[in-house]
């Protein structure tokens, strides 16, 4: 890249991506995305030019990124598998942040998690630790953006657990389900990201949505509010798993991981007060006005990743 004044994204023909570069858009930036999803239908057009992510080749990553003014990285992976693991991601993450400081990128607005922790035995809360410590060390501006739950029309989560109580006469919680979340509206984040974006200052902002649900709560919410209230059942840990592994193998999905259930029941996705909310729009409302269609299909994260040259689906 040669022309300057250019935001990049990651992933923007993915989910939480696509928001932040629609919202660029919208503030008349001009916008690149790094996708390794080359072939999936660009949902913007020639508004927003797509580049390999070249992870092996750094320097051609970095001459990708010169004339790039901001990155909004939205990278990462949900959990390990044969064809991907934290460990490639936080390695590709270490190769994009060096290759952005090579390019002269004079900002990195960086998507993490609650509550991460360099000494959690949780891949992937320690992997995001050490990108965020990464960050910060590298002398680059920065704003990293810490969402524990997104919701969309996108979205995995709250889909897949309307699309359950839509399907089950019941429905399983780890435990007593007393384990708290704070869901954020995806485009609320990629507001916060693109405001962000426009500022130097280097912050760390827990983006929490205006709920907090324990995830009981949020199961018997959105059964009341699709139509389908079903008994929730305490039931151990290792029982869900085994029943998430089952499901999963119906519709050839991770549904849920070991590491998942442990985050959870942590509370590692609830940040407590005195932090406001970063969102504005409730979980609540807009699943009421998406009551019709949420859970009629599953979502699944492995057909995403397999079916590279497809649109992601919306709920």
């Amino acid at each position: 890249m040669t022309q300057q004044e250019f935001h990049a994204v990651t992933g923007a023909f993915g989910y939480s991506g696509k928001y932040i570069a629609r919202r660029l858009l919208a503030d008349g930036r001009h916008v690149i995305t790094l996708t390794n999803s080359l072939h999936r239908p660009n949902p913007f057009g020639d508004k927003v030019r797509a580049f390999p992510f070249h992870f092996e080749e750094p320097d051609k990553l970095a001459a990708t990124l010169r004339g790039v003014r901001v990155l909004y990285n939205t990278y990462w992976v949900r959990f390990n598998h044969d064809d991907f693991g934290h460990d490639t991601a936080v390695t590709n993450t270490l190769t994009l942040f060096r290759a952005a400081q090579q390019a002269g990128v004079e900002r990195i607005v960086h998507v993490s998690i609650t509550n991460p922790s360099l000494d959690s035995p949780l891949e992937y809360f320690s992997g995001k630790a050490r990108l965020e410590q990464a960050l910060i060390e590298s002398g680059l501006s920065y704003a990293i953006l810490r969402p524990a739950v997104l919701f969309g029309k996108e979205d995995i989560l709250i889909n897949n657990i309307a699309w359950m109580l839509r399907r089950f006469p019941v429905f399983g919680v780890f435990g007593e389900g007393t384990y708290r979340l704070q869901p954020i509206y995806v485009d609320d984040l990629a507001q916060l990201a693109v405001d962000q974006g426009q500022s130097r200052e280097k912050v760390i902002i827990n983006a929490i949505g205006p709920e907090t649900f324990t995830y009981r709560q949020l199961v018997a919410t959105i059964g009341e509010i699709i139509g389908h209230k079903r008994p929730i059942l305490s039931v151990p840990p290792v029982l869900g798993y085994a029943v998430g592994q089952i499901i999963g193998r119906l519709v050839n999905d991770v549904v849920i991981t070991r590491d998942e259930i442990e985050g959870l029941m942590a509370d590692l996705l609830y940040v407590p007060p005195p932090h406001p909310p970063a969102g504005s729009t409730k979980l609540t409302a807009w699943a009421t006005h998406h009551a019709d269609t949420l859970g009629l299909h599953y979502t699944s994260e492995l057909a995403r990743r397999r079916e590279r040259d497809h649109v992601y689906q919306s709920n």
